[in-house]
């Protein structure tokens, strides 16, 4: 009874939900192929995001990026990788901002994360763009990198200068970022208890070293643990309705994206981003590739509203989750038909159906692994003089 109470009252903190998002870096070293990783589980108000290829031009690299559906001159990435193996992403951080640059002139995370995939190459590079461009930057956000050369970080950054967090500096390995930052303000910020959860759900896999992408599409961004009231409500089937606040996935995930780097040496045309596109709990995971096809038609935006068929697949389970419509019914979500003791839930049926996905986009990239090598290890003819 306690327990339902606390709920209740968390209704009150629902009133306004800032964009969010959570997020990780884990190194190769902690990942069963020995390939890095980097997460987001993106929170926005912008309940369509699409997927596109943008091919290399006027000396910039050829990227896959994550966008708005109604950004239809692709302004802003929200995450996305590139020819490279150059890959970005952002998580809103609340306790960086300390200056009078007006809000008008804020909320360009998404620009520079395009530029930096136009342009840069390495994480060192990333660093080289933040310490160049003019300022003030306009933004105010952790910013995570991977390389093909294994290298990681977090920038967290703001109008006029940053902190850099590097992954090798990391002692077991993985950094992990929310809605606030490290070098901010203390007790400033939002995600304190995503911010928890997520340590303690990627505390055993940090232990075994057997980090994958199903880790986070699959467990994090379809799990209900809440680590402030000490419970995990995932499969409670003793709960219908919760009230959705400060768990993973939340009403207003459009996305749960994982980019796998490469080892150095391979051709970081292998990078893959495995991306569960529209509401995470509900959602396929499909892998994206820059080659030729490598961009699935069903994450594409299309027609009149630009809207990727897969997210409004998604927006459509969606909705029978959070089904109440009158007063405050958006804030609680029917936990039932995500998991049930039958099995039928969305997540109980989708991660079965994820996982033989993955295994059909790894056999794939093993044929493209098996033909790079080939073509690396081709003698080249000799002129003739």
């Amino acid at each position: 009874m306690k327990l339902r109470n606390m709920l209740t009252l968390l209704l009150v903190a629902c009133a306004i939900q800032a964009l969010a998002c959570t997020s990780a870096i884990v190194s190769g070293r902690l990942t069963a192929n020995g390939r890095p990783l980097m997460w987001k589980n993106r929170d926005t108000n912008d309940m369509n995001n699409r997927v596109k290829r943008i091919d290399a031009h006027d000396g910039c690299y050829a990227f896959v990026g994550l966008f708005d559906a109604r950004d239809r001159n692709d302004t802003a990435v929200w995450m996305g990788y590139n020819e490279k193996g150059f890959a970005i992403m952002n998580t809103a951080s609340y306790n960086l901002k300390c200056d009078t640059v007006p809000e008008k002139n804020m909320d360009r995370e998404g620009v520079l994360m395009k530029l930096a995939l136009e342009k840069c190459a390495t994480v060192a590079d990333f660093e080289q763009l933040l310490n160049t461009q003019p300022k003030p930057l306009g933004v105010e956000a952790n910013f995570g990198v991977i390389d093909a050369q294994g290298c990681g970080a977090y920038f967290e950054t703001c109008n006029f200068s940053y902190t850099k967090y590097d992954l090798n500096d990391a002692p077991n390995g993985i950094l992990m970022r929310t809605n606030f930052s490290m070098s901010g303000r203390t007790d400033k910020g939002m995600g304190y208890v995503r911010y928890e959860s997520e340590k303690t759900l990627l505390a055993p896999h940090v232990a075994r070293c057997d980090f994958t992408p199903a880790v986070f599409t699959e467990e994090l961004s379809r799990s209900f643990y809440h680590s402030l009231l000490g419970h995990d409500f995932t499969h409670d089937t003793s709960m219908t309705w919760l009230v959705d606040q400060d768990f993973i996935p939340r009403r207003i995930s459009t996305a749960t994206t994982v980019v796998e780097g490469v080892v150095p040496g391979e051709s970081p045309l292998l990078t893959t981003m495995w991306i569960g596109l529209g509401y995470p709990p509900c959602a396929d995971v499909m892998p994206v590739w820059l080659w030729d096809g490598g961009v699935p038609i069903a994450l594409q935006g299309q027609g009149v509203e630009n809207h990727a068929p897969q997210c409004d697949v998604v927006n459509a389970r969606k909705d029978s989750v959070f089904s109440i419509t009158r007063g405050n019914g958006k804030h609680y979500l029917n936990l039932s038909k995500l998991y049930n003791a039958q099995g039928t839930g969305y997540c109980q049926v989708l991660t079965a159906r994820n996982m033989k996905a993955y295994e059909a986009g790894y056999a794939e990239l093993a044929k493209r692994r098996a033909q790079y090598s080939r073509l690396k290890a081709k003698p080249k003819k000799r002129r003739k003089k």
